[in-house]
């Protein structure tokens, strides 16, 4: 489920990239352990820090846990490469450490891992969404809804629930259930998950510390994750993303040009783990975290991906809609003049979409 995709490739332009690609692929082992090493002491550290301001001023705790949260979204970056496994050569290494990080994240790591595989596979396809992306109608599938469906999607889709109520109910509900298409494994990952996740709000509440613990904690979760949320969001949702029928979709342009090159200050790039190369990550996700900069900046196929900044990537969150006839994602507003344009009578093509709202 971590290997690269084959499919949908130009005979012409599958071999020239492989070959590119291969060569950044080699995992040093000395260099995961480096990470390990810059990032878990200093988060635990962040955490006692924050547990011991908490009786003198809450906030400071609340001062810090920025900066904890950004140390969780490394840790967080660290599980993705342990997901695809890239991080180190073992695989049960990967596992125990990804594992490991979504224990802190509450995150059921395998579970996390099927369903990201699955959209490293279908990212871009319009007849294969649902699972593991962000929810996108086309413009005639948002018309082809009922008016609560279509203020229902523009609801779900807009920045004060996706960034706000969206990345909390994605922690205490989305991650606690159970996939239907999930195996053994992967139900066995959300079970462990959720004991660990009661087990320290029942260890908590039995010592007296639950409210200490939700003070500290809850704070970092909900940063975090809704940086994760946005970071996962700009990374495919601008308005030159690449969106196709599976009989004309192609891996490599999904992978370059369906995926952003956001670009971020040092301290970010840092605590995201190069993970703005994200059009490098998804045209082969072994490449590990550290070489994806490397392997972007030595080879001009990749200086092709659409570069966002910071400022430029909130343009993108008025963006819902992926117009068919131009190519490009657009606002909903874009949807009204195709509204009016409709026969009297006629309804606009229905289609339904597993997974959206």
């Amino acid at each position: 489920m971590t290997s690269d995709a084959s499919t949908g490739n130009a005979p012409g332009q599958r071999e020239p990239w492989r070959d590119i690609v291969a060569r950044y692929r080699t995992t040093h082992t000395l260099k995961s352990l480096a990470q390990v090493a810059n990032t878990f002491p200093l988060y635990f550290a962040l955490l006692y820090l924050m547990c011991l301001v908490l009786s003198h001023s809450y906030w400071w705790t609340l001062a810090l846990s920025p900066m904890a949260a950004a140390l969780l979204v490394r840790i967080a970056v660290i599980l993705h490469d342990c997901g695809h496994g890239s991080f180190f050569r073992s695989r049960r290494a990967n596992d125990a450490l990804g594992t490991f990080c979504g224990f802190l994240a509450f995150v059921p790591y395998h579970q996390w891992r099927k369903a990201h595989a699955l959209h490293h596979a279908t990212s871009g396809d319009l007849d294969r969404r649902g699972v593991g992306d962000v929810p996108t109608l086309t413009v005639r599938e948002y018309l082809g809804r009922s008016r609560w469906g279509r203020l229902r999607y523009r609801m779900f889709r807009s920045p004060a629930f996706y960034l706000g109520a969206g990345p909390t109910l994605l922690l205490l509900v989305g991650q606690r259930l159970v996939n239907p298409s999930s195996g053994s494994t992967e139900r066995r990952s959300v079970h462990c998950t959720n004991a660990v996740f009661a087990g320290v709000i029942a260890l908590t509440w039995w010592t007296g510390t639950l409210t200490a613990f939700l003070l500290v904690y809850g704070p970092v979760l909900l940063l975090s994750s809704t940086a994760l949320v946005y970071l996962f969001y700009v990374q495919h949702q601008f308005e030159n993303t690449y969106w196709e029928r599976r009989e004309r979709w192609d891996y490599f342009t999904a992978a370059v040009r369906g995926s952003s090159f956001l670009q971020l200050p040092s301290l970010l790039r840092w605590c995201t783990a190069n993970l703005g190369y994200h059009h490098v990550h998804h045209l082969s996700s072994r490449i590990p975290n550290y070489a994806l900069r490397r392997c972007h900046d030595e080879n001009p196929i990749f200086h092709q991906a659409t570069v966002i900044t910071l400022r430029s990537s909130l343009r993108s969150l008025r963006l819902r809609l992926w117009d068919e006839d131009q190519q490009r994602l657009v606002d909903v507003s874009a949807a009204g003049p195709a509204m009016r344009a409709a026969p009297h009578g006629s309804s606009p093509l229905k289609a339904g979409v597993d997974g959206l709202p």
